[in-house]
């Protein structure tokens, strides 16, 4: 995804290992939404039991990491589900049949009006993998320029630009707690753009 080279340890560790592996015997969508649906799996254990597993079934989204000048821009909102403001880079949910990088250019020109030229893909983040399949594809926007936005209906935030050096100790402190913003932050600033 990245270009980035990954060990032939970390492969391995990676590969599927029959001690550890659950397979899945059945499957009941318990609810449905726009954002994501839940399903309860029932799976085979290695030792021969079975387990039933809650799982939340996502789409998936994508970000687009903003520096200029050593500031990150953020997107300034209140979410509800964790109760408080947060900041994060621009992203959203992926539209049916489109790619991440689709995905992260609409949602940063929709929340801030900046349009990338092009879009490096840096990681993918899956933020709570005990429960869901939700990924985050994250990009590392080049050659942005100022444009329109256009925020969807009942989105409610800001944009601010922050030095990465404040960004990176917030996310050390714990203030900022975004996976794909903390993945960002952390890029960057291992990428010499602070």
């Amino acid at each position: 995804m990245t270009g980035l080279h990954v060990s032939r340890r970390i492969e391995a560790l990676l590969r599927p290992d029959a001690r550890f592996v659950e397979r899945v015997e059945g499957r009941r969508r318990t609810w449905e939404g726009t954002i994501f649906s839940a399903d309860v799996l029932t799976v085979g254990l290695p030792d021969g039991t079975r387990g039933r597993r809650e799982v939340a079934v996502h789409h998936g989204g994508a970000g687009a990491c903003v520096v200029a000048d050593g500031q990150m821009c953020l997107v300034r909102q209140y979410r509800v589900a964790v109760g408080r403001m947060t900041l994060e880079i621009p992203a959203g949910k992926l539209d049916a049949g489109e790619s991440p990088a689709l995905c992260a250019a609409r949602e940063l020109r929709e929340e801030t009006g900046l349009v990338a030229r092009e879009l490096e893909p840096i990681a993918v983040s899956a933020g709570s993998i005990g429960f869901t399949n939700e990924t985050t594809h994250i990009f590392l926007a080049h050659g942005v320029t100022r444009g329109e936005s256009s925020p969807d209906e009942g989105e409610l935030l800001g944009v601010v630009w922050l030095p990465v050096r404040e960004v990176v100790d917030a996310v050390r402190a714990g203030a900022i707690q975004d996976a794909k913003t903390i993945v960002s932050a952390l890029t960057v600033l291992e990428r010499g753009l602070a």
